[in-house]
């Protein structure tokens, strides 16, 4: 290869580093990062490893990247806030870990580089053109939430004997952004012959009153979502716990607060991932060519601690396909 050639490559490949490196010596990159939960310690799961990730592609906090993390403590009129105050903090990228964030910086960053971790239907809230060609300045992971409602209700149903009706408990937040979970609910539900019903939660203390409403209606089980109930994670499990109602989520990391499965994507693999697309993105790639990612892979947990408690026989089969037994 010519002289030429290589320094041409070169300078393709390294140009962002250039300029935030060598332009700017004495700055740190910036990265901004708006979660959902009120705290760090509340997203200790998820946080850890995002930093992690980063640190792994060698973005050391202290030596040559300074994060800002925003907490908006699930209260919808502060996403919007907390968003503009990244922006206007000149970061050079932002990570929305779910889809109120993600909307929130379609509505004010323009130019900023935006990565989402966490969105349902990034198409369908008008984050990207499409998912192989986003265009704009927004790209990330969409989670496919509403298609596995099936698998989780026949999991449920394989699991619990006789089980016959289901209730879909659903922070208003969630439910409001996104009402078209409940009526895929309610199709799912219809589909493997369950009688439902939705109910929206609409602060944490209503949690332990809705289990116990369904404990005295006699309902064989629970499915929750949304991510005030991820939050809640330990007075979910509690409350299932405390009125013996067999109860499934999406996300693996609430199981051992006392539900009896999960079913869904590997949430901190999305982190990681999140990670990758802002590095390659810091590197000099463009967001608008960089391809929305779909999962391929889903993590099914049981916990046989709360199947215990409840009086259940997990079946064989669902031990074996289990991804993780907690004992």
């Amino acid at each position: 290869m010519r002289r030429r050639e290589f320094i041409a490559l070169l300078g393709a490949s390294t140009l962002s580093w250039i300029r935030l490196a060598i332009a700017e010596p004495n700055r740190n990159i910036r990265i901004g990062v708006l979660w959902h939960a009120g705290s760090a310690e509340q997203e200790r799961e998820y946080l850890t490893v995002l930093v992690k990730a980063f640190n792994d592609l060698g973005y050391i906090e202290g030596k040559n990247v300074e994060f800002l993390h925003k907490f908006p403590a699930e209260q919808p009129d502060r996403f919007p806030v907390l968003a503009r105050e990244l922006v206007e903090s000149h970061v050079d990228i932002v990570i929305a870990t779910e889809t109120t964030g993600a909307v929130a910086f379609k509505q004010i960053a323009t130019s900023t580089p935006v990565v989402f971790a966490i969105v349902s239907d990034p198409i369908g809230f008008g984050l990207v053109a499409s998912l192989a060609h986003p265009g704009g300045n927004m790209t990330g992971l969409s989670i496919m939430g509403v298609d596995t409602f099936g698998k989780r209700l026949a999991l449920l149903k394989e699991a619990v004997p006789n089980f016959s009706s289901v209730a879909f408990f659903i922070d208003s937040s969630i439910a409001k952004l996104q009402p078209g979970s409940m009526s895929a609910f309610a199709a799912a539900a219809t589909a493997v012959g369950l009688s439902f019903r939705s109910v929206e939660i609409p602060v944490p203390d209503a949690i332990e009153p809705a289990f116990a409403q369904a404990q005295s209606d006699q309902v064989d089980g629970v499915l929750v979502g949304g991510s005030m109930m991820f939050n809640e994670r330990a007075r979910v499990g509690a409350a299932a716990l405390a009125h013996r109602m067999p109860t499934i989520s999406a996300v693996a990391e609430m199981v051992p607060y006392g539900l009896l499965m999960s079913y869904g994507q590997d949430f901190p693999d999305f982190f990681r991932k999140a990670a990758g697309y802002a590095d390659r993105i810091l590197r000099g790639a463009k967001p608008a060519d960089l391809p929305v990612e779909q999962p391929t892979r889903f993590k099914q947990v049981v916990n046989l601690k709360t199947a215990r408690a409840l009086g259940l026989d997990i079946p064989q089969s669902l031990l074996v396909s289990a991804d993780e037994v907690i004992e």
